[in-house]
């Protein structure tokens, strides 16, 4: 429910959680005056790739990576990594 009354924006949240609770209860439109603009680039270098594999090969990479504790990405990453050195 949004509080009638406004009240100032904290100088500073303590945590993303404070921040949410604060504009849970809070209208954007009462503080318009308060914001700014801001320049923002992002350089968004990560990229994925997807490559099929067989079923019978994806059972099996899962049931490795839950052995060893760590995701089928990383698993299959790391393969490929040795794979590709020793083949220079």
């Amino acid at each position: 429910m949004k509080k009638s009354k406004k009240e100032p924006i904290p100088r500073h949240f303590k945590s993303a959680e404070d921040a949410g609770e604060f504009w849970d209860t809070h209208d954007l439109s009462d503080y318009w005056d308060k914001t700014k603009e801001a320049a923002l680039t992002f350089n968004l270098k990560k990229k994925h790739y997807f490559i099929a594999i067989l079923p019978k090969i994806a059972k099996e990479l899962q049931r490795i990576s839950e052995e060893q504790g760590i995701s089928t990405e990383t698993v299959v990453n790391l393969w490929l990594q040795e794979k590709l050195q020793a083949a220079r």
